[in-house]
C-alpha cells in the first residue's frame, strides 16, 4: 500500500501521523512525504517516510503521474492559501483531483470551521484514519488471497 503524508512548516502533523502508521500498521506500507519546504519534508522522511518530494513542482508532478492509495493531511491541503499560504493553487488542486482515498484532518485553524468537530482530538482523528487503512489492507489482503486461490483452481483442474 502507498500513503502519501502531506504537511507545511515544520511538519509536526506529518511526523505524528507517519510516527503513528509505523508503529500501529507495519513497515510494509510505503510512505511518500509531500512537504511545502524541505525542512517540513526531511522531518517526515527522519519520522520514518520512505522518500520525500518537496515544493510546488514536485508535489504537483508527483499527485498527478502517480498512483496511490490514499493521501493524509490538514483541511488546508486542499484549499489554495491553506497553511499559512504554504499551499499553493497548483498544489491544492492536484491533491484534489487525485484518485485515491483523502484522509482530511478538520483542523480548526486557516479559517476554515466545519461544524461538528469542536471535541474532536487530533488523537482521535488519527486513531480512526489508522483503523481504516488497517481495514482497507485486510480487505486488499482478503481480495489478492482469494484472487491467488481462483487463478490456482483453475490452473489445477
Amino acid at each position: 500500500m502507498n500513503i502519501a503524508v502531506v504537511d507545511a512548516q515544520g511538519a509536526g502533523l506529518g511526523q505524528n501521523i507517519i510516527k503513528r502508521i509505523r508503529r500501529e500498521i507495519s513497515n510494509d506500507i510505503y510512505i511518500i512525504a509531500l512537504g511545502t519546504n524541505s525542512f517540513a519534508t526531511s522531518k517526515m522522511v527522519q519520522a520514518g517516510a520512505n522518500v520525500g518530494i518537496s515544493g510546488e513542482r514536485a508535489i504537483s508532478s508527483f499527485c498527478k503521474t502517480t498512483k496511490i492509495d490514499s493521501i493524509i493531511g490538514p483541511i488546508g491541503i486542499i484549499c489554495s492559501g491553506g497553511i499559512n499560504g504554504e499551499i499553493t493553487p497548483l498544489i491544492s488542486n492536484a491533491i484534489f483531483n487525485m484518485n485515491c482515498t483523502k484522509y482530511i484532518l478538520p483542523l480548526q485553524k486557516h479559517g476554515i470551521y466545519i461544524p461538528g468537530t469542536r471535541n474532536l482530538q487530533i488523537k482521535d482523528i488519527i486513531k480512526e484514519i489508522i483503523f481504516d487503512i488497517k481495514q482497507n489492507l485486510l480487505e486488499s489482503n482478503t481480495k489478492t488471497h482469494s484472487s491467488i486461490d481462483t487463478v490456482w483452481q483453475s490452473n489445477n483442474h
